[in-house]
């Protein structure tokens, strides 16, 4: 849950330690401990990137004191944190996900320039607090869906680039690319998918006991361009796969469904013929 102006109770004796996280409208973070919690010694907090074993795999943030037994650590949007999954630890412990405020994170706009950087801290499946962070030049960031007969319509907006000609976005599955022609002005972008085309591809018929396909959407700005990962990065949403639902489309033999992976990566399920 967000807070507003509460904190979280002192810990119990032995108790792992509990950070209450808050972000500004930038994209950085502010951890907040009971002083008990942590070790005098070494008042460090530590993110370590999830299977990473490179030392920019490991950003080290010094814990200073802040009054009434607390003391707090900062990670600044400027500082650089590769994408993936950050778990927080204090002295080798991990630690617990107290009050997390990121009511700043919701609707932000990044600056014009520069790579679009989001983190958002989370409670782990076992209750520990991590943080997941995206990092992406340009980015694709999926708003609005909206359903006509058999067709998907996206939109959103494109940060690092702009649409030129021979803008198209691409439904890709493997090896196999669909292209239909993507529109936008001054930023914003949309495209439509019919469903058809990805369910009936003879190149993609799942084989026996496979059961779905997934069409991953990438938006290219122009002719020349690199393919940009269309996603929804931008709030305090850190896996969005049960969060955004959309409607399924039942067509001849084969459902489709536009749906968010476990990185928020938007793509289109189809499941059949």
């Amino acid at each position: 849950m967000t807070g507003t102006d509460a904190t979280t109770p002192a810990p119990a004796p032995g108790a792992p330690p509990r950070a209450d996280c808050l972000a500004d409208t930038t994209g950085g973070l502010t951890f907040t401990l009971e002083a008990a919690a942590v070790d005098a010694a070494e008042p460090v907090l530590v993110l370590r990137r999830r299977g990473g074993t490179a030392p920019s795999d490991e950003t080290r943030l010094p814990l200073t004191a802040v009054g009434e037994g607390r003391v707090r650590a900062t990670l600044p949007a400027a500082h650089e944190l590769a994408e993936g999954r950050w778990d927080v630890s204090v002295g080798g412990r991990a630690v617990e996900p107290g009050i997390r405020d990121l009511r700043a994170l919701v609707d932000r706009v990044p600056a014009e320039e520069g790579s679009v950087t989001a983190r958002v801290p989370y409670p782990t499946a076992d209750g520990r607090l991590a943080v997941r962070g995206w990092v992406r030049a340009p980015h694709a960031e999926a708003g609005d869906l909206t359903f006509g007969a058999g067709t998907c319509t996206v939109e959103g907006t494109l940060y690092g680039a702009h649409l030129g000609g021979g803008a198209v976005a691409e439904a890709r599955l493997g090896g196999t690319v669909h292209r239909v022609p993507a529109t936008g002005d001054k930023g914003a972008f949309a495209f439509t998918l019919a469903y058809d085309t990805l369910a009936h591809d003879d190149r993609t018929q799942p084989r026996p006991g496979e059961g779905q396909r997934l069409w991953q959407l990438w938006l290219r700005p122009g002719t020349d361009a690199e393919p940009v990962r269309v996603s929804r990065v931008l709030d305090d949403i850190w896996d969005r796969r049960n969060i955004h639902v959309y409607p399924a489309h039942r067509g001849d033999g084969y459902t489709a469904t536009p749906c968010y992976t476990t990185d928020n990566d938007l793509c289109v399920r189809v499941t059949g013929p």
